[in-house]
């Protein structure tokens, strides 16, 4: 028998056989073997084991025993085979969505296990139902509506750690979830030199999450008497009256108003406390909008959120006015640190930094681009914490200076500026049990206990000195002509590259694409 055949046979498991059989039950239900009597009386019925079950009964029975008045539907469902389910969901009688409300939170991996086995077999691959993407012993119940719909498994991303990292005197691991070579180790380089110099300081300069509505007038004359109101102490008031009214988090901090024709914008800023604050913030500016119909019954609000905000797109109103929280970190990395660990110059640095961050940025128009790969850094830590990694749009704006210090400017002292880092330690996805212990690992899981708003705040703290890191050591890199050399020997997957291409000697830095 020849190599290839044995290795065919060797890859057909009983599992993959136990597949095709119940495939062809189900697409030929007449060929079936009888089916077992099944009974209506609900629990004193033993169960189907739906992996040893070789019946299928035909769709007149399942949807007897489905419809069964005198059972609840996962009662129902659990008599029936994965096969039956999806004969049913097939022909109409079960909404492949509600597969979970059906079933019941008991339940919910064989919901995701049947979801699987519908999309696959209506697909024109066929491929997930047995594909390596993996969907068992993964707590789904912190997933049902809050996180995800129309489960059919979970995306597993490689998690490194680089640092630590000294930010404001304490010492904290950088997780990073990424599928970039190179990433964590160059941000672990830049690390290592900004300890050398005592670690970074951060200062806190904004916190303030935003949601800007578009309401429409009858005319701009309208519009203009609206804006005047709520710019006035009168209107002003009755807003953030109407806006705290909905939770003890949410403090109006300010009202940003603007006209387009006879189309009012108003940007509502608001302290969040340790949430990301996006539901919050929406709950009490339809509040305030209502507040605000009274005294201008005309208006119409087109919608609450009309890209004045801004939320997950590029705008120079963020930049300027900064959106969740705005950090500036900062640290003086001493010469002797820049030559030995950097390899490079105090001097080729911040040069480099002028002619591509600062120049090369402003003649490509960028907007909060400042940078050489500051996303690369957050969105890593955001995969990794919960966030909502869409929001790595505007919280990645960044600027990054460089410029000589100490006696005749041989130390380096080095910034980043990050005026839109939105995060939070409570809801969204950082509800989930791996990500949850990764803000354990950085001890800001949750609401702070005395000071609402201190572990979101000591988050993007740490991100902003990360980012700085990642910063600091791909410039080096650049500078002294490290990149190529260290993508091409840690960042080339042999297992989708010919042996003769993988390079036989490592470069001479480790860093991150900029």
């Amino acid at each position: 028998m020849s190599s290839i055949a044995q290795q065919h046979i060797s890859s057909f498991s009983v599992r993959d056989l136990d597949l095709k059989l119940k495939q062809v039950r189900l697409a030929n239900p007449e060929q079936s073997l009888p089916s077992p009597p099944a009974s209506d009386s609900g629990s004193s019925s033993p169960k189907q084991d739906p992996e040893e079950s070789y019946f299928l009964r035909s769709l007149k029975e399942c949807l007897a025993i489905y419809e069964e008045p005198s059972r609840a539907r996962s009662a129902s469902l659990a008599l029936l085979s994965d096969e039956e389910v999806i004969m049913l969901a097939n022909n109409g009688h079960i909404a492949t969505y509600a597969l979970e409300k059906l079933f019941g939170t008991d339940q919910l991996e064989r919901a995701v296990r049947i979801r699987r086995a519908i999309i696959s077999r209506a697909s024109s691959t066929g491929t997930l139902e047995s594909s390596s993407i993996p969907y068992e012993n993964y707590d789904y119940s912190r997933v049902l509506g809050a996180c995800c719909e129309n489960v059919v498994g979970y995306i597993p991303i490689p998690l490194g750690v680089a640092g630590p990292l000294t930010v404001d005197g304490k010492q904290y691991p950088i997780p990073m979830a990424t599928a970039e070579g190179t990433l964590v180790a160059s941000t672990s380089r830049g690390c290592k030199a900004l300890n050398a110099g005592g670690g970074v300081s951060t200062v806190l300069v904004g916190d303030g999450m935003t949601r800007g509505p578009a309401i429409d007038f009858p005319s701009a004359i309208q519009a203009g008497a609206a804006k005047a109101w709520i710019d006035s102490d009168e209107g002003h008031k009755a807003l953030r009256d109407a806006f705290e009214s909905t939770s003890r988090f949410a403090k109006l901090k300010s009202l940003k108003t603007a006209i387009a024709g006879r189309t009012l914008y108003v940007r509502f800023a608001t302290t969040t406390g340790d949430a990301m604050g996006m539901n919050m913030i929406s709950k009490g500016t339809e509040k305030a909008l209502e507040a605000m119909q009274k005294q201008f019954p005309e208006m119409v609000v087109l919608a609450l959120s009309g890209n004045y905000c801004t939320d997950k797109k590029p705008a120079a109103i963020n930049w300027i006015e900064g959106r969740g929280k705005s950090v500036v970190a900062e640290a003086v990395v001493p010469g002797h640190v820049v030559k030995t660990v950097l390899k490079t110059t105090v001097r080729d640095l911040c040069n480099l930094n002028v002619k591509k961050n600062l120049m090369g940025s402003a003649m490509a128009g960028s907007i909060g681009g400042f940078n050489a790969h500051a996303a690369n850094i957050l969105t890593a830590i955001f995969l990794a914490t919960g966030q909502d990694p869409a929001q790595n749009v505007e919280s990645s704006m960044c600027m990054t200076l460089m410029e000589p210090t100490g006696l005749n400017g041989e130390d380096l002292l080095v910034s980043v500026t990050m005026p839109c880092i939105e995060v939070g330690t409570v809801g969204g996805g950082t509800v989930l049990a791996p990500q949850q212990g990764v803000l354990d690992m950085l001890g800001v899981r949750g609401a702070h206990p005395q000071q609402p708003g201190q572990n979101a705040q000591t988050l993007a703290r740490i991100i902003a000195s990360a980012v700085l890191a990642g910063e600091l050591s791909l410039l080096s890199a650049l500078a002294a002509g490290h990149l190529i050399k260290a993508h091409m020997a840690h960042n080339r997957s042999q297992l989708n590259t010919p042996a003769a291409s993988v390079p036989v000697t490592p470069g001479a830095g480790l860093t991150s694409r900029g």
